[in-house]
């Protein structure tokens, strides 16, 4: 049998169904991998060996009574360190919480464990979720598989990095301005980010115990993994409602669409005129535009007509500055911490493209917020999800970027990102083409579709309409038949 630990999770949950490999052999197999890598990568900051072991011989002994405990029955994944685990450390690589143990799973963990997913340990992670890189100050920074200088993205690059260098078959994420699906970009994995409110984010941080609910909005909850399919089958088992969230709405999925290829309305955007992405980037996705159209789909270079960047940025960042206000302390650490990141993105990077990001601006909201502005945010918001809604109506998918740039070289927190010769803010660089659509709330797939000449993945975004998510799974996964270009990172 090829390497078990590069099979997609669907088809390494069938062998485990069939008797063809038992559950102990696939974790051993998964285990072994990170053993032999995980030093170098950082990908996983918290392994538990011990009790995946046993969870996986109690996994052979249930099928050799004829029980199954659901469709991962003995697959295993990684969760990102943000997500409480009970009994297992969870950081979110914040200090404070360097020793926390909960002692009960957040909704979606709670929910692969009931359909038989053994969880190998949590996964590396920006700290508090709030960069695009993958490093804090309690665990080593994570790397890019393709390229250990470079890195992974964040703030799930421990997540993305897991997946792609083999170490565990699905892994789960949030997302609040592109933490799922730029590090599936960098490391050449697919992401779902479903539609705000789909799925529960009780058990989640960076709303640090003890601290209200803040983040009701544009947070979400989502997966990460090598196919498609397998995102379609996590997304069925962690959507819908939560008793422990009672605004997560009882929408039930949606049914996929009967479409062929030759039928779907495919608009398609290769960079926003504000912000051009890498000329690499640009040439793929004409590529891929090239390669959809060859294989008949009806693909049109379009943008909104009320789609205005420069505003949508503005409003994601007096919102982000409303709902994280109380999501932590207040001390001096996290003053400092955010006075930094804010004089870096109004004094880094080409002046003209510092407009968009700069959100030092909202430091007095930040600082004295009202309940007045926090409702004026809330109804713009309102304005721009109804005006994309519209928009969206005679589309199937609309297909764009996922970044301005591919896997860059670390360095210093939310520092200035060259593309091209040209120097981008480091949140325009990452952010310019996934904020727009936290903002909106509208689901986004990833799937890599090529590789730059030095060897590192470009990812695809693919655009759907809100509570769609089906209807986007399946289109994505035509898209990906024809366009997908998912390869192990060499030496894996």
């Amino acid at each position: 049998m090829n390497d078990i630990t590069f099979l997609p999770a669907h088809r390494l949950a069938q062998l485990i169904r069939d008797r063809q490999v038992s559950v102990v052999e696939v974790i051993e197999a998964h285990i072994a991998k990170i053993s032999r890598h995980n030093a170098q990568l950082n990908a996983i900051c918290t392994l538990d060996t011990e009790n995946a072991l046993t969870r996986a011989k109690e996994a052979d002994l249930a099928l050799d009574r004829g029980e199954n405990w659901g469709v991962l029955h003995g697959v295993p994944i990684t969760v990102k360190d943000i997500f409480e685990t009970a009994g297992v450390r969870t950081t979110a690589g914040y200090i404070p919480l360097k020793d926390y143990i909960p002692h009960q799973d957040a909704t979606i963990v709670a929910r692969l464990r009931s359909a038989g997913a053994i969880i190998l340990g949590k996964s590396n992670m920006a700290e508090l979720g709030g960069d695009f890189q993958s490093t804090n100050s309690l665990f080593p920074r994570v790397n890019n598989p393709w390229q250990l200088e470079y890195t992974p993205g964040g703030s799930s690059g421990g997540s993305a990095a897991a997946v792609a260098a083999g170490f565990s078959a699905l892994d789960v994420g949030n997302d609040f301005g592109g933490s799922l699906r730029q590090p599936a970009h960098f490391c050449g994995v697919c992401s779902l980010k479903p539609t705000d409110r789909r799925i529960s984010t009780a058990g989640a941080i960076p709303e640090v115990p003890g601290m209200p609910v803040c983040l009701r909005q544009m947070m979400t909850v989502g997966c990460l993994a090598r196919s498609v399919e397998d995102l379609r089958l996590c997304f069925e088992l962690i959507a819908g409602v939560d008793p422990r969230q009672p605004d997560v709405p009882p929408i039930p999925l949606d049914a996929p669409p009967t479409k062929s290829l030759a039928d779907l309305q495919i608009a398609w955007s290769d960079e926003w005129a504000q912000v051009p992405v890498a000329a690499e980037i640009k040439a793929a996705m004409v590529a891929s535009a090239k390669k959809l159209t060859a294989a008949g789909a009806k693909v049109d270079r379009w943008m909104p007509p009320n789609f205005d960047l420069a505003a949508n940025f503005g409003l994601y960042g007096r919102m982000s500055a409303y709902l994280n206000r109380y999501a932590q302390p207040v001390n001096r650490y996290t003053i400092q911490h955010s006075l930094k990141i804010l004089w870096r993105t109004a004094t880094q990077g080409d002046r003209q493209l510092r407009q968009l990001g700069n959100f030092s601006r909202f430091l007095p909201e930040m600082f004295n917020p009202t309940l007045e502005g926090y409702f004026q945010a809330l109804t713009a918001r309102d304005r721009v999800i109804a005006d994309l809604d519209t928009a969206l109506e005679p589309w199937d998918v609309w297909i764009v970027p996922v970044a301005a740039t591919p896997a860059f070289t670390h360095r210093p927190a939310w520092s200035a990102v060259d593309i091209d010769g040209r120097s981008y803010p480091h949140a325009v660089a990452n952010g310019a083409y996934t904020i727009p659509f936290n903002l909106s709330g509208h689901p986004a797939v990833v799937i890599p579709i090529a590789r730059t000449q030095a060897g590192l993945p470009i990812g695809l975004q693919i655009i759907g309409q809100r509570w769609r998510e089906m209807e986007l799974l399946a289109i994505a996964q035509e898209i990906d038949r024809i366009t997908g270009d998912f390869r192990q990172p060499p030496g894996y």
